[in-house]
């Protein structure tokens, strides 16, 4: 379990027992003793609390944590049993794909990454919209996130904020917009992209045999959806057979 994966699953149980509960962010801040802010970053998954954060916010919610083990990456295999047949177009409203490629105007990019397989009919997970930017773009790349009013994800620590978001300064190419959350990689030249066709609109694609190159996350997540599809094959009964 990665520590990204570990914070959105806190997030998304706090976020939970606190609307169980009826109460505000406000009301549980005041009941366990932070701040709002801080309930704020914890409940968005942008920060990973201590557990003894964690207990205290429980308790206040008249609850306790319950931890239990699994096998490691299972919750890979449970994402892609769950995106299995869902609808892509329904996928991409949520994501809010077309929000950001208008907004992007005439800035050079490819979609790439795990973005650039869901296009295409693998139905693995995506957290963010993901592009491929070339460098001498960089500027007219900068001039979009000042526009979309993006803060720049800050490793260090772990928040939305406080670094400069030029793709030139060090840190993750991963910014939150007012348009939803941007991926880059920034590269000297664009993939040559595929176009594909969905939902009455046409999008630059990078093919999957480069995403499997370029992107080792969607890369795994590309090999397990395949090693699943050939399990199922083999289980499925011999056609010949009475």
């Amino acid at each position: 379990m990665t520590e990204s994966r570990l914070a959105h699953q806190l997030a998304r149980t706090l976020r939970h027992e606190r609307d169980r509960t009826g109460l505000t962010q406000q009301a549980l801040a005041t009941r366990a003793g932070l701040s709002q802010a801080a309930i704020a970053r914890i409940e968005r998954g942008d920060r990973l609390p201590s557990l003894t954060t964690v207990e205290r916010l429980l308790a206040a919610l008249g609850r306790q944590l319950h931890i239990e083990a699994e096998p490691l990456d299972s919750h890979l295999d449970a994402a892609l049993d769950e995106l299995a047949g869902t609808d892509p177009v329904a996928r991409l409203e949520r994501l809010g794909l077309d929000r950001l490629v208008d907004a992007l105007g005439d800035l050079p990019y490819v979609l790439a990454g795990s973005t650039a397989a869901m296009l295409q009919g693998v139905p693995i997970p995506v957290e963010a919209v993901e592009i491929a930017v070339r460098w001498r773009d960089a500027p007219s790349f900068t001039a979009f996130l000042e526009r979309a009013l993006a803060q720049r994800w800050n490793a260090r620590w772990e928040e939305w904020g406080g670094v400069r978001h030029e793709p030139e300064e060090p840190g993750e190419h991963r910014w939150r917009t007012r348009h939803g959350e941007l991926r880059a990689r920034m590269v000297e030249e664009l993939p040559q992209p595929i176009e594909v066709r969905l939902g009455g609109r046409t999008y630059p694609v990078e093919p999957l045999v480069q995403v499997e190159v370029a992107d080792r996350r969607a890369a795994e997540l590309l090999r397990r959806h395949r090693q699943r599809l050939a399990a199922g094959a083999g289980d499925q009964p011999d056609g010949s057979a009475g």
